[in-house]
């Protein structure tokens, strides 16, 4: 892998509407590659990709989880940024993303809560429940694993691929940002947040996988899980 080398990761999954638009003030020449994984899209996502000669996997598995851990499988740079396609993350902060990598952080994690500049999309959670319980599960991960990371779950991230390895990571949905928050702090890595302000999607909808409920219930249940395993991953 050359050093310095980045990989830009576009996460899909049916989002053409919104990729319709994202795609052209993508800064896509600030990567050395780009890749689209994509969980199966029938939307004309697939062609859109094609017409903008972005090259793309398609998940054997569908969820965000199973993204992440393909593409550290196929990227063959050192580090990777992921992006969702919906148009929630703000492009103009993949500049930041390739300055803290620049500086030798493991995790970069664009955080949306309590830092100033940074601010959530609450359009389809109005009693911010969602908001909420982000904000609690990641006090609990701060204090037990001293991450200092005040958004573990926003999947607007980046890592140096030899690290994200080291992870092993295994959550197979949404709830891979934060089992990657958890096994960075307990590895003793770089992890760098800064602030985001979280944009209004530019098409489609929110993925039944990524609901308020199910996705708290899961998110819960993986920080159990984490919490029981240790320091398990404290070796490497």
């Amino acid at each position: 892998m050359k050093p310095g080398s980045t990989t830009l990761v576009l996460l899909s999954l049916d989002e053409r509407e919104a990729l319709a638009k994202l795609l052209p003030v993508l800064p896509l020449d600030r990567f050395d590659r780009v890749l689209a994984v994509d969980g199966g899209s029938t939307d004309g996502s697939l062609e859109l990709y094609q017409v903008h000669g972005i090259p793309y996997v398609i998940q054997p598995v569908r969820g965000r989880g199973n993204a992440f851990r393909l593409a550290a499988q196929v990227v063959e740079t050192e580090r990777v940024v992921f992006l969702s396609s919906d148009g929630n993350e703000d492009p103009r902060d993949l500049e930041h993303m390739l300055s803290y990598l620049d500086e030798g952080y493991d995790l970069v994690i664009a955080g949306r809560f309590l830092r100033r500049g940074a601010g959530s999309d609450d359009s389809d959670d109005p009693l911010r429940l969602r908001k909420l319980g982000n904000i609690l599960y990641s006090a609990i991960v701060r204090l037990v694993w001293h991450s200092g990371v005040w958004d573990s779950i926003n999947g607007y991230r980046a890592f140096r691929v030899e690290a994200m390895r080291r992870m092993h990571l295994d959550a197979p949905l949404h709830e891979i940002e934060l089992q990657s928050t958890i096994r960075a702090a307990k590895l003793g890595m770089r992890i760098k947040e800064f602030p985001t302000r979280e944009l209004p999607r530019l098409g489609g909808t929110r993925k039944s996988s990524a609901g308020t409920f199910i996705l708290g219930w899961r998110i819960g249940a993986f920080l159990v899980r984490e919490i029981v395993l240790g320091r398990r991953f404290a070796a490497g």
